[in-house]
């Protein structure tokens, strides 16, 4: 899928096809990694998987930004959120590509 944004659906039918599962064990199979990564990261726990990359969070401390609309100064407040950091295959496969 050259150039092409795949969507759950896509991905989906992607393991069907290449685990032999149904549609319906596929979709339950990749609610299930989903679900299992977010749990972990919730958690504050990291999911490594080899070969493929490291799923973590990252903490933002509060900061100062401005508004850029009226370019007034505001308080941004501290976040958490989801990185991707990709495996050393990962990273071979897509500098081949």
């Amino acid at each position: 899928m050259s150039g092409v944004s795949m969507n759950r659906t896509d991905l989906k039918n992607a393991v069907a096809e290449k685990a032999g599962l149904t549609g319906t064990d596929a979709d339950k199979a990749v609610a299930a990694v989903i679900d299992s990564i977010a749990e972990a990261l919730v958690a504050g726990d990291k999911v490594t998987i080899p070969g493929f990359g490291t799923f973590e969070t990252r903490h933002r401390a509060a900061r100062q930004g401005r508004n850029p609309q009226t370019g007034e100064s505001m308080e941004i407040a501290a976040s958490t959120s989801a990185a991707f950091k990709p495996g050393s295959d990962l990273k071979r496969r897509l500098s081949d590509a």
